[in-house]
């Protein structure tokens, strides 16, 4: 069991000093404008690298967007992240994210994710649900450097697509992981 504290101390502490050194600001209690600033400045910066995802946003029902993700472990692992919903362009609400994992894993990384809402369905079963399960409910399609370059909003057909971007620090190994997003009041 002194084993067991031990590792899940040791996590606890990168997360913290992660969630600390990764990002200017804390990703934890951040004000809506903080939100807001730091969801502007990951969408510009999404939409200057990936021309594609700007493409599937003119036509997304909604955009989900955690703009600073911090991501630590070792053996045991968190993340923990801050985001807003936007339809139109504009806030409709503020959401976190939370994982735990498990496994062959250590270091620590932050990022940013965005998730384009493309269908009435997948965005009314975020904002009707308890908590949105990554992997449960709509379909998701993760979205890598290769996918981008020949995906076109007369190809995209499913209902979520998510880039992940903005990567800072390590984080090696595999772990089995559980996201799961929830409606907050900042």
């Amino acid at each position: 069991m002194s084993k067991y504290i031990r590792i899940v101390g040791t996590a606890v502490i990168l997360a913290v000093a992660g969630m600390t050194l990764l990002g200017p600001d804390p990703a934890i209690a951040a004000s809506a404008a903080q939100i807001d600033r730091d969801v502007d400045a990951a969408l510009w910066k999404l939409y200057e690298t990936t021309p594609a995802a700007k493409a599937l946003a003119e036509k997304a029902k909604g955009i989900l967007v955690f703009p600073n993700i911090v991501k630590a472990g070792f053996v045991v692992g968190a993340q923990y992240g801050d985001g807003a919903l936007l339809k139109g362009g504009k806030t409709v609400g503020y959401y976190n994210i939370v994982a735990a994992s498990y496994g062959l894993q250590a270091g620590l990384q932050s990022f940013a994710y965005v998730m384009l809402f493309m269908t009435d369905s997948a965005l009314n079963y975020l904002e009707n649900s308890a908590g949105f399960e990554v992997g449960v409910g709509p379909s998701i399609v993760v979205v890598d450097t290769g996918m981008a370059r020949t995906l076109t909003t007369t190809t995209a057909q499913d209902d979520v697509y998510a880039f992940i971007f903005g990567q800072k620090g390590l984080m090696a190994g595999a772990g089995l992981q559980g996201s799961k997003i929830t409606k907050i009041s900042p």
